[in-house]
């Protein structure tokens, strides 16, 4: 019975509730160790007897074990595992530890998002015939690996019929961040409830005993009755005064050690090594049990105390702090021995991984086979894609690692893993424990890398370019692969630095020392020194020498990794050639989702999105910048998010949508690293403009056109002209046209050209040039992909022929720009358009292309419906967008009545291309 927990049993209640009704739903439970957080789960298992129940549980000594968790959780349906799509059925047996499907290529689990969508899927099947309840107590000592794909799978369940519920402790624990999910935190009991509970279990004890227990205790159930177990056992005198001084777990972990310490000599053997085990295998622990003399019939006192139960072929402690007791109250030497016990026990159950961690466990001093055997389960854990397991297992294999060269490098590799795994500050600790012991350049270059990458995810390139700079002098002449890998990265952060100076400084002194620069570090500082100069009004050859960059990248983007295809497509934008960018982006989405790479899906969304908008097809951009905002959340990636915030405010600033574009704007300044400030800005900027506000646009352009960011800001740079021209202000922007010219001229894009001749025109005093400039503006706008910067111009030249008196002249572009803004949804510059219109003498009603049925999608519902228009199956579209089958019907069926339509066949006779608006 509970005691003071209506409103929660509430919330379990409606979860349930809801899942019975095809509506899934997360809960993290978090409180104090004995709280009631594995009771609660215990409620939701009893109140779920029509539903499918998986229950899980993390255990410290196994979180370094990569999928631990995962395996316990599912062990009971691995049997439905062949199921799922070929893909993810081999990366989900990998990430098990299950044998591969003869003839099917092994999956590494590298991408471990690939991993989350299987159980994703797993977990979807198995809610198809009835609900299902996933309880995952003790969360915050689930493996890293285990945590990620669980809570990767938590964010995206939708209509499935699914409850996931974790409970992890609040302090003396480690965190268990889960951002995205719904938080219950518990509190201890009221005095009331608290006396209550009391009075039914202990109703024995005398008076004052019982006031101290509640003293003691605090409103904490499991101390109450711990507390007052023990006293009867005679493990807590009645004192006169209230004397408890330590936080409530550990009075109740105290109270644990007490009681164990009264049980017999091989009862306590028995449950150290249940406790070091962790696996709860019988045939383990009393196999190892039996090494130090303890057997079965030992189990039976501690059975009678409810310390250690045997449940479902498992030894189980009763609760967490019962095992914690049991090991940590233990000397050293009994712990060294059950881990040396536990150890030979598993050199004859074929568990190499957890036999190398017990080795370790009980080794005092330097042991290169111990070493080499964890360094072994490093091994196995990067086939199954867990990093933070790959780092614990270096680390702890450094430690044992007899010569300082061994040290080092186990230590470079740590950090590296530690670097996959997300764990910034972890890396750069293993990176500079490893400075000392990195004494062959090898390994100095590794660790160099590592520091030099958590620089630049921390949006700190000049940072990353000196650590580079440094270490490519220190290992020239001694790995030229490696060396001129790290030349060219060194070039690259200078150059995102904006230290031109630094860039060729490095290339000098790395020649010196006897190291030419290969061929595309030499295009790269071409680059740089050509886009730097021309980011200050020079022209140089920095767009030529990136063409020729790409020219050189070796393999070519199609056989290159994921990586390098990506940022070869961002060169193609940074060259204006949208088109080119954009068939590079689609085939690299598509890539990233037929490999199930969700951890480069957002960097390549977000490459789409930016080629997508300057061709109109703002709905396509909404649907990729949307879907990449939440991978990129759900995946840590903070730096997407905010590319991908920057692209959706672009959209709301043409859209004219200010609180929209204000609160994306908020999201992006909140991270603040790299360009994506002074996107935002710009982004704000062109919603000024849209909406008159000249003066606020002028300024807030001045201010990032000067600043250190300036190469970023050059497609605002006729946006700061327009702006300047309607205050009448052109000296204040002719440096900025001059600049857009020669950018302009060096792309070769007509559609490049077009705008450098509307910002002539707008900065033109003679009023025959200004005419001229915007009618080879216009007529150059005709062979281009870019229909707003088109109506833009239209837009001008019309304004500027009706103010000339050239009126029905003036009617055509305006027509035109018209029409464009409203196919695109850009309202305020449609309105402009009608003014003008209206102002020439034509008389026209407004009109809005953009309430068609497709404008009432929502983003993840249109690209739902584009892909089952195109003949994919629910599970094939959820393949695609990392959803569940079940959550992809529940779109389509939102999306049917809204398009007009009763069947998936109807949805091929509609026109979903999108390609503009």
């Amino acid at each position: 019975m509970f005691h003071g927990r209506t409103d929660e049993l509430a919330v379990i209640d409606r979860l349930l509730s809801d899942a019975r009704s095809r509506r899934s739903g997360a809960l993290v439970v978090r409180g104090e160790a004995g709280i009631g957080k594995s009771a609660l789960l215990d409620h939701a298992a009893a109140a779920a007897g029509d539903m499918r129940v998986l229950r899980g549980v993390g255990i410290e000594s196994e979180s370094e074990l990569p999928f631990a968790g995962l395996h316990l959780l599912l062990r009971g349906v691995a049997d439905h595992v062949d199921a799922l799509p070929d893909r993810q059925a081999r990366a989900l047996r990998g990430a098990l530890g299950m044998a591969p499907v003869p003839g099917g290529a092994p999956v590494s689990g590298g991408d471990r998002f690939l991993t989350g969508l299987a159980v994703l899927t797993l977990l979807a099947d198995l809610a198809e015939d009835r609900p299902l309840l996933c309880l995952v107590d003790d969360a915050h000592w689930l493996d890293h690996a285990s945590a990620e794909v669980l809570l990767f799978a938590a964010r995206r369940l939708g209509a499935e019929g699914i409850v996931l519920v974790f409970a992890a402790r609040d302090l003396h624990a480690p965190a268990f961040p889960a951002p995205g999910l719904t938080e219950m935190r518990l509190s201890g009991l009221d005095g009331t409830t608290a006396a209550d509970l009391l009075a039914g279990h202990a109703a024995d004890l005398p008076r004052h005993v019982r006031e101290q227990i509640l003293r003691e205790a605090r409103g904490n159930p499991l101390a109450l009755l711990e507390l007052s177990a023990a006293q009867r056992e005679g493990q807590l005198p009645a004192y006169p005064y209230n004397l408890g001084t330590l936080p409530t777990h550990s009075r109740i972990q105290q109270t644990f050690t007490d009681r164990i310490a009264t049980l017999p000599e091989r009862t306590r053997t028995l449950l150290l090594v249940a406790a070091a085990d962790d696996t709860g295998d019988p045939a383990v622990v009393l196999g190892a049990a039996a090494r130090l003399g303890a057997d079965v019939e030992d189990l039976e006192p501690a059975e009678h105390r409810r310390l250690l139960l045997f449940t479902e072929d498992r030894l189980v402690f009763r609760h967490p702090l019962i095992r914690a007791a049991a090991y940590r109250g233990a000397t050293l030497s009994r712990r060294i021995a059950v881990h040396r016990a536990l150890a030979d026990t598993l050199g004859t159950h074929a568990d190499a991984d957890r036999r190398a961690w017990h080795l370790a466990a009980a080794s005092t001093r330097p042991d290169e086979e111990v070493a080499a055997a964890l360094e072994r389960s490093a091994e196995h854990a990067r086939a199954r894609g867990g990093y933070a397991a790959i780092a614990a297992a270096y680390e702890r294999a450094a430690s044992l690692s007899p010569d300082r060269r061994g040290r080092g490098r186990r230590l470079a590799v740590a950090a590296r893993a530690a670097v996959d795994a997300g764990q910034l500050d972890r890396a750069v600790t293993l990176a500079d424990q490893a400075v000392p012991h990195a004494l062959d350049p090898t390994t100095a270059a590794e660790v160099a890398r590592v520091r030099a990458t958590v620089a630049g995810e921390r949006g700190q390139p000049k940072v990353a370019h000196e650590i580079l700079a440094e270490a490519v002098l220190s290992t020239a002449g001694h790995d030229p692969d490696t060396t001129a890998a790290m030349l060219f990265d060194a070039v690259e952060a200078a150059w995102f630095a904006g230290d031109l100076a630094a860039v060729t400084g490095v290339v000098e002194r790395a020649r010196t020392l006897g190291h030419a620069p290969d061929d595309r570090v030499r295009a790269l500082v071409r680059v740089a020194a050509g886009l730097t100069g021309l980011a200050a009004d020079e022209v140089g050859d920095g767009l030529p020498a990136l063409r020729e960059l790409i020219g050189l990248t070796a393999g070519g983007p199609h056989r290159a990794g994921f990586r390098e295809r990506a940022r070869v497509t961002w060169w193609h934008l940074m060259l204006g050639e949208h088109v080119a960018a954009h068939d590079l982006a689609v085939a690299l989405v598509r890539d990233c989702r037929t490999e199930g790479a969700i951890g480069v899906l957002p960097r390549a969304l977000a490459l789409l999105a930016r080629a997508q908008m300057p061709q109109g097809r703002y709905r396509d951009a909404l649907a990729s910048g949307t879907e990449g905002l939440r991978i990129a959340h759900d995946t840590g990636q903070s730096d997407h998010e905010g590319y991908h915030a920057v692209v959706l405010a672009q959209i709301a600033a043409v859209e004219g949508d200010q609180e929209r574009c204000a609160d994306l704007v908020k999201e992006v300044l909140a991270r603040g690293t790299g360009a994506n400030p002074v996107w935002a800005a710009c982004a704000l900027s062109l919603l000024d403009l849209g909406l008159g506000r000249h003066e606020a646009a002028l300024h807030r352009l001045e201010g990032v056109t000067a600043g250190p960011n300036r190469l970023d800001t050059l497609s605002s740079l006729p946006d700061l002209v327009e702006a300047a021209a309607r205050l009448g202000l052109p000296g204040r922007a002719a440096e900025s046209c001059r600049r857009y010219r020669g950018w302009a001229e060096q792309t070769g894009q007509p559609w490049a050209g077009a705008v450098a001749l509307r910002c002539r025109a707008l900065l033109a005093d003679d009023e025959e040039e200004a005419g001229a400039y915007y009618a080879r503006a216009v007529r150059l706008h005709r062979t281009g992909e870019r229909p707003f910067d088109r109506a833009r111009t239209e837009l001008l030249y019309g304004e500027w022929l009706r103010r000339s008196r050239r009126r029905s002249d003036a009617r055509p572009p305006l027509r035109s720009a018209l029409e464009i803004f409203e196919r695109l949804g850009a309202a305020p510059w449609a309105a402009r358009a009608r003014t003008e219109l209206r102002a020439s003498g034509e008389s026209l009603a407004a009109r809005d292309r953009r309430t068609g049925p497709l404008s009432s999608l929502s983003p993840q519902e249109f690209q739902v419906v584009r892909l089952a228009a195109a003949g994919l199956s629910n599970r094939d579209i959820g393949a695609q967008l990392f959803l569940s089958p079940r959550t992809v019907g529940h779109h389509l069926y939102n999306a049917y009545p809204k398009l007009g339509v009763a069947t998936r066949g109807e949805l091929a006779r509609l026109d979903l291309s999108a390609e503009t608006g």
